[in-house]
């Protein structure tokens, strides 16, 4: 299968390493010659280019750009295909793009594949990076039920866990165990930094380990990728984050009132609930 990958970062690389190796033939495109380059010496994609006219032959197309970003290359991408090609895109919200890109191209199948590193680029795309993870499609009454069995057949070649759903239910399950950390993470680094007294600040920074490394990670990531998830889910993030500031406003209840025993409760609760939330790798 001919196959396009517009934006050769982590996770458009990553798809072209692995589908590459199945014996798929990857056309992709970057903004970046150098990039180009680098996916052809990384053996990534058999055909690389800036210009989109390189996919018009491609039955299958990926679109690998950041969210705010997946419009428009859709809109640019239009002229050069012919009326079967599929496109699925792996932004993490789908409700808006889905809304954004069919009225342009109804052959689409919104996608998101729960993997990534906190590495970027073509360099830190690897191979098997999908395998055992989930990989989310959330087609509309409007998409063709072949397409997405195409896209669902490449999805399983990888290794990836399928599952499926619609856009909004996706964007808010997501909200919880995605956005939602980011913005809580974001949060707690910036309190931090909110600390009036440089030597208790610089010496928390020197005592920083594990725990806050770990609850840390995902607020120090992309700004970029940060900000797009609060703008295009914005219902579904700001409900998530309603609902953790009423968690916060008990659990400072309880501190206030020196309630000990709610608070073992609750962390009793999260104790045992949190292997449920943890998918085996």
């Amino acid at each position: 299968m001919r196959i396009g990958i517009v934006g050769l970062g982590l996770i458009g690389g990553s798809l072209g390493l692995d589908l590459r190796s199945l014996g798929h033939e990857i056309f992709g495109v970057s903004r970046q010659p150098k990039t180009c380059e680098i996916a052809l010496q990384r053996g990534v994609v058999d055909q690389a280019s800036v210009d989109l006219l390189l996919l018009a032959k491609t039955e299958v197309i990926f679109v690998c750009t950041p969210l705010g970003a997946i419009q428009s290359t859709v809109e640019q991408l239009v002229p050069y295909l012919q009326p079967e090609v599929v496109l699925t895109d792996v932004g993490s919200v789908k409700a808006a793009i889905a809304q954004k890109i069919l009225p342009f191209w109804g052959n689409f199948v919104p996608g998101h594949p729960m993997a990534g590193t906190a590495e970027t680029g073509i360099e830190a795309a690897q191979s098997r990076l999908f395998a055992g993870k989930p990989y989310v499609l959330t087609p509309t009454d409007k998409t063709p039920p072949a397409s997405v069995q195409v896209v669902a057949d490449l999805v399983k070649s990888l290794s990836a866990t399928l599952y499926q759903c619609s856009p909004a239910a996706h964007d808010r399950a997501v909200s919880l165990i995605s956005h939602l950390p980011v913005m809580v993470s974001a949060s707690l680094i910036a309190t931090c930094l909110q600390e009036p007294d440089p030597e208790t600040l610089l010496l928390a920074q020197q005592l920083a380990s594990s725990g806050f490394r770990d609850t840390s990670r995902v607020g120090g990531g992309n700004p970029e990728l940060g900000r797009m998830m609060a703008e295009y889910n914005q219902a579904e993030v700001l409900r998530s984050l309603h609902g953790y500031r009423q968690t916060l406003d008990r659990l400072i209840d309880s501190i206030e009132t020196q309630n000990w025993s709610a608070i073992e409760q609750t962390l009793r609760q999260n104790q045992q609930a949190r292997p449920q939330f943890l998918n085996p790798m």
